[in-house]
């Protein structure tokens, strides 16, 4: 099944004060994109107006920025995020209810790591 799939910037969608996604006045499931100029720079899936479902960004050459997954509007497992060079800039993990960090880890554009943090009892093996 194909997920319909929207444009951020179109004129019908809409935001309210809980942040949840309307598009032509309904709550929307679907995914939704992003582009500066020609290059899609954001992909995310949302589900009756929350974000839910995978997350990617790119920058505008196309090289991955960040990725991963949100579950009722929190992020959840493991997410990246990348330097423009491509080069691994960070990684979180939560646990699977979105609620509760496990993990940051952070390197600067030269690869040196600049955080590692644990959750206590948190095993990263």
């Amino acid at each position: 099944m194909t997920l319909p799939r929207i444009d951020i910037d179109d004129p019908k969608v809409d935001f309210d004060d809980g942040e949840r996604l309307f598009y032509q006045g309904e709550l929307f499931t679907g995914e939704v994109v992003e582009y500066q100029g020609s290059a899609l720079v954001s992909l995310e899936t949302y589900r009756d107006g929350i974000v839910d479902g995978p997350v990617r960004q790119w920058y505008e050459d196309g090289t991955l920025r960040a990725e991963g997954t949100m579950r009722a509007g929190f992020p959840v497992g493991e997410s990246r995020r990348w330097h423009p060079d491509g080069a691994l800039a960070a990684k979180r993990i939560t646990t699977d209810d979105g609620h509760h960090p496990l993990a940051e880890l952070e390197w600067d554009e030269n690869g040196e790591q600049t955080l590692a943090w644990y959750a206590p009892g948190f095993d990263p093996k």
